[in-house]
């Protein structure tokens, strides 16, 4: 039985909401309350990836996100505040960091050390008691695959969300005219094209065909 994509996203989001229960102190939780959390965090992440994909179609007309579309997005959602209007920053002629600011705040505080520890963050941090930093930032998936991943090769995930992408590969037709699906597909397209062509119109009754008929074709 195969898993829909629906649930292997949930299944790989209840390990970061359960690090984050363990770093704010929570040290068991139901099933259903964890599948609430994980429900929650997947519509807000959801909702913050639309709105900055939104705010980039509208700032540059493209899909390439940058700083300026995710800080548009967390104050959508309203992770970044206070925050002036784009025009009242007009009018005083700065821009306000404020909203900013105190996100990073927020963000590198001490209450979230433990979260950037399992996340990964380590490294631009003092040293942790227990935690060895020799092996630069890890997060916990990377550190899960090493663990279940006894060749050390990682073609085991190749070909899958969870690795790299599959080298493309040309696959031979072997009796046939052409010799692989991509001389097929280009093959395929000329004849569409040729198909589509329009026809000439020709004389729309007999009369117009008729030598000296005063009426023009059509």
């Amino acid at each position: 039985m195969t898993m829909s994509s629906k649930a292997i996203y949930a299944s790989l989001l209840r390990p970061p909401v359960l690090h984050i229960l363990r770093a704010a102190g929570f040290h068991a939780t139901k099933p259903a309350v964890l599948d609430t959390l994980v429900d929650l965090t997947a519509r807000y992440l959801s909702l913050l990836a639309s709105n900055a994909a939104a705010h980039a179609q509208g700032n540059h007309h493209d899909l390439i996100l940058t700083v300026t579309d995710i800080r548009m997005a967390l104050q959508d959602v309203g992770a970044i505040w206070p925050q002036k209007s784009a025009m009242e920053e007009d009018l005083v002629g700065e821009e306000d960091m404020r909203g900013f600011d105190n996100f990073l705040k927020w963000m590198m505080g001490d209450e979230h050390r433990e979260i950037r520890r399992v996340a990964g963050w380590i490294g631009t941090e003092a040293p942790l008691p227990g935690i060895d930093e020799s092996a630069g930032r890890e997060d916990f998936l990377t550190a899960l695959k090493r663990k279940h991943n006894k060749t050390g090769e990682s073609s085991r995930f190749q070909g899958t969300f969870l690795g790299t992408n599959a080298e493309e590969k040309p696959i031979l037709i072997e009796g046939g005219p052409v010799e692989s699906l991509q001389d097929w597909g280009r093959r395929l397209r000329k004849t569409s094209v040729k198909d589509n062509t329009p026809p000439s119109r020709e004389p729309s009754s007999a009369l117009t065909s008729c030598t000296g008929s005063p009426l023009t074709p059509i």
